[in-house]
Parts: structure tokens; C-alpha cells; sequence
């Protein structure tokens, strides 16, 4: 019996697990961005100025886009292999498969990504009809940081903004454990940090994502 099917499965499995832990990162950078707009929106132009010159980031921002996709064309690509070899499913799950979340990791990353689809042509759109009559500027800069404030004046967009996060949050904190499970570092003597770590990771990122678009409505 060949062994081909189960080595390509792995291989999957471990490029989706690093194209997850690299994501993980770029979210860390992206809410350190955003959360310049609690206290001073001339800092996140600064930041958002030198995103959006840097010809190193620019490169770096199609690297990320190929991140994304690959992260979701694997894990489409594993789900269906799944699916396809166990059709009438298990009676008795793994312990890593016993929470609803974990079961659904396919689903919520499909919405996740129709959520960032969303989200970005939103931004667009919203810089799109601020061109229309002159981006506004400060200090001789665009003013994105007046975008994304106006974005999130919209109560609608902010509630869904919100659940959006909140499903990512619960996908992050099985990912992160699952990542590093695919990459064989679950040594039961530091699993339990791992685990702990990555509970912490998804919570403090949630809740980041959370508080901003909250706290430029209200405020």
C-alpha cells in the first residue's frame, strides 16, 4: 500500500500550520496599528504613512495575501479529504475535536474570510468616495486615520465588526493550539503553556479588536 496520500496530507497540514502562525503575527502588527487610535490619531497616520510607503512592506503585503491563501486553500483542501474518508463520521471524537469550535474550524474560517472580503471592500469603498472630493490630509498626509473613525461610526457595521471578531477570537484559540500540535511541539511538558499561551494570544487579540471600534462609536 502506498503511503503517498498520507505523507501529501501532512505536508498540507504543516504548511497550513506555519501560514496560521505567521498570520498570527501579522494580527499582533495590525492591532498595535489600530490601537494608536485610542490615543492619538496623527500617531496611527504616522504608522499607517509609513505601512503604506515602505517599499519593503509593500512586498511583504502580497506575501501575506499569499499567507491567507494558502492558509484557506489548504484548509479547505484537508477538510474535504476528510470528509470524503470518513463519511459517516466518528461515534467517539479526539480530544482536540470535542469542542464545537474546534469541529467547525472549516466554517468559521470561511466566514472569517468573507468577513476581511467585507471589511476591506468597505474601507475601500469608504476611501474610494472620500476621493471623490479630495482625500482630506494632515500634515501633508493622507488622513486614514478620519477613514477608518468614519468606518466605524456606522452602528450597523460596527455590531457586525464586533461578532466577527468574536467568531475569529473562538477560531484563533483552537488554531494557535492546533498549529502547534500539527508541528509535533505537544510535549506534554510544556503543552499545557502552549495551551495557556495561546488561550491569553486569542483573548488579548479579541478583546483588542473589540475595544476600538467600541470605543470610537460610543466616544
Amino acid at each position: 500500500m502506498s503511503n503517498k496520500p498520507y505523507y501529501s496530507s501532512i505536508t498540507k497540514k504543516i504548511i497550513m500550520s506555519l501560514m496560521g502562525l505567521f498570520l498570527v503575527t501579522f494580527l499582533l502588527v495590525h492591532l498595535t496599528l489600530n490601537s494608536f487610535l485610542l490615543f492619538d490619531k496623527d500617531l496611527f497616520n504616522e504608522g499607517a504613512h509609513f505601512m503604506g510607503t515602505n517599499p519593503f512592506i509593500q512586498v511583504f503585503q502580497w506575501v501575506l495575501f499569499a499567507g491567507f491563501a494558502i492558509h484557506i486553500f489548504y484548509g479547505i483542501v484537508l477538510q474535504i479529504q476528510n470528509w470524503a474518508s470518513r463519511p459517516q463520521g466518528y461515534k467517539k471524537r479526539a480530544f482536540m475535536e470535542q469542542s464545537p469550535f474546534s469541529r467547525y474550524m472549516i466554517y468559521t474560517g470561511i466566514i472569517i474570510f468573507i468577513f476581511l472580503a467585507i471589511h476591506l471592500g468597505n474601507f475601500f469603498a469608504v476611501k474610494m468616495g472620500w476621493a471623490g472630493n479630495g482625500l482630506p490630509e494632515v500634515n501633508g498626509k493622507e488622513d486614514m486615520g478620519r477613514l477608518v473613525i468614519d468606518l466605524f461610526h456606522n452602528g450597523g457595521y460596527v455590531a457586525f465588526y464586533v461578532i466577527m471578531i468574536l467568531l475569529m477570537g473562538f477560531h484563533l484559540d483552537h488554531a494557535f493550539q492546533s498549529a502547534f500540535q500539527t508541528l509535533g511541539l505537544n510535549h506534554p511538558t510544556y503543552w499545557g503553556f502552549i495551551k495557556g499561551l495561546g488561550r491569553v494570544y486569542a483573548i488579548v487579540v479579541t478583546l483588542g479588536f473589540v475595544i476600538i471600534p467600541l470605543f470610537i462609536y460610543f466616544s
